[in-house]
């Protein structure tokens, strides 16, 4: 750092009223404290397997923080791109955060259908698709934004949440592919299909994420296509998972 630089950072430090400082800290402190005790573990945040022990901050928790602040959230498209023929969207999406029409803060998301998660649906609908892409750089929006006003960096990380899917499908598909006919090709019940859509909606899935699903997962694009089996196996899968917001 050039003695100029070091010489305005000094100026900018002399100018700081620290008391005011001092008082500001420890609001944020007496906030933090209150979010700790106020949202719920594996509703509002939790620890995703394999990732860093800090939380992760998801989208029921981040809702709840704002409604703490007052704030109320507004979205604007920055760049979109959708491309139906190859089935290529994505969208990067910022969310404004407001207080009786003030501007507060402001957070950017992005999501794209190349991501992993979304590459073994890509035979789905193609406005299906391009809506749960939009659906999901909102969600990152928002939460980049909540994270900033609430100074809530230090306790939570970013929402990742969405990506666990992806883990699941990693270690799953390759016994999938070794194990074809290894088991019963029976049809599932029609008990097994019900249990497998009143989960999912229990975790905040909507129908077509149940076809997303099964089609990841199995290469099926209908939940009454799977076997026994493959149905028991996936209704296990369903209760570990933690509830969603679409």
């Amino acid at each position: 750092m050039s003695e100029e630089n070091i010489s305005n950072a000094l100026s900018i430090i002399d100018n700081v009223n620290i008391q005011q400082v001092s008082a500001t800290m420890q609001r944020i402190h007496q906030f933090q404290s209150v979010v700790r005790n106020t949202l719920k573990a594996d509703h509002d945040f939790g620890v995703i397997p394999g990732t860093s022990n800090k939380p992760t901050l998801l989208k029921p928790g981040a809702e709840k923080i704002l409604m703490l602040m007052g704030l109320t959230s507004e979205y604007e498209l920055i760049e979109k791109v959708q491309d139906y023929e190859t089935g290529f969207f994505a969208f990067t999406v910022k969310c404004i955060l407001s207080r009786q029409g003030i501007k507060i803060t402001e957070g950017m998301g992005h999501a794209n259908t190349r991501e992993r998660k979304y590459v073994m649906g890509r035979q789905q609908d193609a406005y299906t698709l391009a809506n749960t892409v939009l659906k999901m750089a909102k969600k990152r929006a928002q939460i980049d934004a909540t994270l900033t006003v609430a100074s809530l960096s230090e306790i939570f990380t970013q929402d990742i949440e969405d990506f666990v899917d992806e883990k699941e499908t990693k270690t799953q598909q390759p016994q999938q592919r070794t194990q074809p006919q290894q088991v019963s090709s029976e049809l599932a019940s029609e008990a097994q299909q019900k249990m497998i859509y009143a989960k999912m909606r229990a975790a905040g899935y909507d129908d077509e994420a149940v076809k997303i699903a099964v089609q990841q997962r199995f290469g099926v694009d209908s939940v009454s296509k799977l076997t026994k089996h493959q149905a028991s196996e996936f209704i296990q899968f369903l209760s570990t998972i933690k509830k969603q917001d679409q």
